[in-house]
């Protein structure tokens, strides 16, 4: 257990501990958000000292860490073998004894009892997909989570929306106060903003067999990422463009594939399922163009990789996409497969229009610069 003796050593200007549980062990959306706020808040307020709650040492991925983190473990048998408890409740007394300025809980949830500590307590809501399309998710799930949301919405002294449309989400789904949230955008890792090598795009094409021009979509192939939309539009419109699907598969792709199959459209369509994170630049950067037909996002960090890589972005109207894609991006109805097969046939038809987009989406990238976003983090902990 890590104990007060040793946090005088390192004599920081601010202790601040989270829920670290999904940077360590998730690969999707919410393990990218909590890496990148824990890499860059490092990063650009190295004189704090950050203390990662992590429920298992039994890690999923590599994820470094600086001089100025800490990882903490259960400290018991107990307390290992029943991870999801001492996440859930037990870590409170480790919380207490530490006693950090802010316990910061990045995916939507507290431990049970965090109030009792004494601690300052900031969470990050990321969206309300689960009560928006309860279709999607089973009832079990459905009810523990909205137990947890609203629990966290309820004790956090300060909420962080990582969008406007996830403000109003939380306000009106799990009776979020308003006047404790703040809407703080996230960023996307830093390799995106870099420019990649021709001899970068040469090896990753090669790596992957990817053909000179394509369409990318990149996200976890579910139903909510709505990918048979870019499968009618193109079959609809006879566009012959190669397809690159990037992401883990759910039982969705046996939809994808039979829908595929239906249409001969086998070669048209690939799909990687482990793309290495280091390629992905060199992936976006080769595209023609990205679609992100999505229902539902509460950022939407696909899209923002996009535009960080020059790439111009295709989305859907409504929903969070406009705030991350910004005015140089085309928008379309998720459920129109015509509306999407018009804008691609006119935008692969024009490559003007595509430079421009190109241009545009870089420029707008700019608002969600790293030392931006770490300044209002720290702006969110400091009013507490």
């Amino acid at each position: 257990m890590i104990t007060l003796t040793k946090l005088k050593k390192f004599g920081n200007d601010m202790n601040i501990a989270f829920d670290a549980k999904r940077a360590f062990h998730n690969t999707r959306g919410l393990g990218n958000y909590s890496r990148d706020t824990l890499r860059l808040l490092s990063s650009h307020f190295p004189e704090n000292t950050l203390f990662l709650f992590n429920p298992s040492s039994k890690r999923e991925l590599t994820f470094p860490l600086s001089k100025n983190m800490i990882e903490v473990l259960p400290p018991s048998y107990t307390g290992k073998l029943f991870s999801s408890f001492w996440r859930s409740y037990g870590m409170c007394s480790q919380i207490k004894s530490i006693k950090p300025d802010i316990y910061h809980g990045l995916s939507q949830e507290l431990p049970l009892g965090i109030k009792k500590t004494g601690v300052k307590t900031v969470v990050t809501m990321h969206d309300a997909i689960f009560m928006r399309y309860p279709e999607l998710y089973s009832t079990s799930y459905r009810s523990i989570f909205i137990h947890k949301n609203k629990y966290a919405c309820r004790v956090a002294d300060r909420i962080i929306a990582i969008s406007e449309q996830t403000k109003r989400d939380i306000i009106k789904f799990f009776d979020a106060d308003e006047n404790k949230i703040s809407v703080v955008y996230q960023g996307c890792n830093s390799i995106f903003r870099q420019p990649v090598s021709s001899e970068k795009t040469r090896s990753v094409q090669v790596k992957y067999q990817l053909p000179l021009h394509y369409l990318l979509t990149v996200g976890s192939i579910e139903k909510r990422k709505n990918t048979t939309l870019i499968i009618e539009a193109l079959h609809r419109f006879g566009l012959t463009i190669p397809l690159l699907v990037i992401g883990k598969p759910a039982p969705y792709i046996n939809e994808l594939q039979a829908l595929i199959h239906k249409y001969g459209m086998e070669e048209q369509v690939k799909f990687i399922h482990h793309a290495e994170t280091v390629d992905l630049p060199a992936i976006y950067t080769l595209a023609k163009i990205f679609v992100y037909p999505s229902i539902f996002e509460g950022f939407g960090i696909p899209i923002l990789e996009a535009l960080c890589s020059g790439t111009p972005v295709v989305s859907s109207k409504g929903s969070c996409f406009e705030e991350t894609g910004g005015p140089g991006s085309k928008y379309v109805d998720p459920q129109n497969a015509d509306d999407l097969g018009e804008v691609l046939s006119n935008l692969l038809s024009d490559d003007a229009t595509l430079e421009r987009m190109s241009k545009e989406g870089l420029i707008f990238a700019s608002k969600f610069e790293e030392e931006q976003i770490a300044k209002e983090l720290m702006k969110v902990y400091n009013s507490l």
